[in-house]
């Protein structure tokens, strides 16, 4: 093998995996390199692969209806690792698609070391890769070391942005008083697994609520004065900060109790209402939806167990907060993902700007074929923007609208991304669509357009198409 064949892929997270699986299904060689357990971090507990550090939730799996749905389905179509590992440690989570954080890192590192085209070699990458490396994936995720993160800096001249992300606490099922809290999924939603009763509800009154809400405001909270001025990603607040934006904003967010309705009190109209949700394969650990926070850990042990129902919670882990890094990627790289500045490194995963776990795969399974292509002599352009993969891959690398400095903001998959249709105002018989119907019926059509457009370019690269 000469070194341009090889393909070197530094960080062995959600996007780094997948890039590997996506690369040796090609027929390509990979060495996989993970610094974890030589070298550890501030929010992983082991050295497996893909491990999940935040929630273990992939998000709605409906691809008719919601664009990370349609995200799930197009990876599918594509061979993906990580949905594959996701589907086999499905837990109950309603419409969502969540997994058994053990199982699914558990799966994905023995589906990896199996695999005879993978070579895992464990230890940091300290700096630049080694200019004998070609063909190199950069996929280190949230927690870039600090010395490739100068590297990095040092070859773009750029600045790096950064922000917070949160993570949830966990409890155990054996210390939720289930005669107060009751299961139920909002409006009795069955999810990918048919469960209508995936979550664990705990309801509040007006009075609990409101002592709830002064409780978070007044907690002492984890401050970092070198982090002062860096922003939260929306997606992922920490909850007494959402409180700080009003009384009211987690009674309309992740509290909201519309569609559920107490097993136990059922004519009683709960004020607001707390989802647990099951995190392990065994139903044994809950964490609480939504609630990623940066209160110091005395103070979130006092504070949630105001919460009804979890007055004597056990934490099997509290919340934390951690420092996620990612580039200017719509000024720094190709629509193939390469750096212009030096393009045998391609970037994949959140330090592109793309956020939650389903989107960082999704660039590591992009530049796994395009790493593959560029190993095997072969030409492959991205994916139609009518696609999610194509759309998201589009706003990374040049859809953004430069701003200004610091414009460019990590984002979620989203229709906002895709080219958009026109909202039919009938349905197949002739009949007359409501308008929230002709909203659904527009989403179900972009999504079909997504799947046959993914389809002929799968088509059109036979040999890098995924094994059946």
């Amino acid at each position: 093998m000469t070194d341009t064949s090889v393909i070197h892929i530094v960080g062995g997270g959600l996007a780094g995996s997948e890039a590997a699986w996506q690369a040796a299904e090609a027929g390509a060689h990979v060495i996989l390199h993970e610094m974890r357990p030589v070298r550890g971090t501030d929010a992983h507990q082991t050295d497996r692969l893909a491990e999940l550090v935040c929630s273990n939730s992939f998000r709605a799996d409906d691809w008719t209806g919601n664009a990370v749905g349609l995200l799930h389905a197009e990876m599918r179509r594509c061979g993906s690792l990580i949905m594959s590992a996701g589907d086999a440690h499905q837990v109950p989570a309603g419409g969502a698609l969540a997994v058994d954080r053990e199982g699914f890192a558990q799966a994905v590192t023995e589906r990896l070391e199996a695999h005879p085209n993978v070579f895992i070699e464990r230890g940091e990458v300290a700096g630049l890769p080694p200019a004998e490396w070609c063909n190199v994936i950069v996929a280190t995720g949230p927690l870039t070391s600090p010395a490739l993160s100068q590297a990095i800096l040092d070859i773009t001249g750029e600045g790096q942005l950064s922000f917070f992300d949160a993570i949830a606490p966990i409890v155990t099922l054996e210390s939720v008083d289930m005669d107060v809290a009751w299961r139920q999924s909002r409006y009795d939603k069955p999810g990918p697994g048919g469960d209508a009763a995936a979550y664990i509800n705990c309801p509040m009154d007006k009075a609990q609520y409101e002592a709830f809400i002064d409780a978070l405001l007044a907690g002492p909270k984890s401050e970092f004065k070198e982090w002062e001025h860096v922003p939260y990603f929306d997606g992922c607040l920490p909850i007494e900060v959402m409180a700080e934006r009003g009384r009211e904003t987690l009674r309309h967010g992740p509290m909201k109790p519309v569609g559920l309705t107490n097993a136990h009190k059922p004519d009683e109209k709960a004020w607001a209402i707390v989802q647990l949700r099951q995190d392990n394969a065994l139903g044994t650990l809950w964490n609480m939806v939504g609630f990623q926070t940066k209160l110091k850990h005395g103070a979130q042990t006092e504070i949630f167990r105001m919460i009804p129902g979890l007055e004597k919670a056990v934490f099997a882990r509290l919340g934390g907060l951690h420092r996620n890094t990612f580039i200017n990627s719509p000024r720094l790289l190709t629509p193939t993902l390469q750096l212009k500045a030096d393009p045998r490194l391609r970037f994949a995963g959140q330090v592109t700007g793309v956020e939650g776990y389903v989107e960082s795969a999704a660039v590591g399974l992009l530049a796994g074929r395009f790493a593959a292509a560029r190993a095997l002599g072969r030409e492959l352009a991205p994916p139609p923007p009518t696609t999610a993969l194509g759309a998201l891959i589009g706003h990374v690398t040049g859809g953004h609208l430069e701003g200004g400095a610091g414009s460019f903001q990590p984002m979620n998959i989203n229709y906002g991304l895709l080219p958009p249709l026109e909202a039919p105002r009938h349905d197949a018989a002739g009949k007359r669509l409501p308008p929230k119907e002709r909203g659904r019926a527009k989403k179900r059509l972009m999504g079909e357009r997504a799947l046959a457009d993914l389809d002929a370019w799968l088509a059109a690269a036979p040999a890098l198409a995924a094994a059946e």
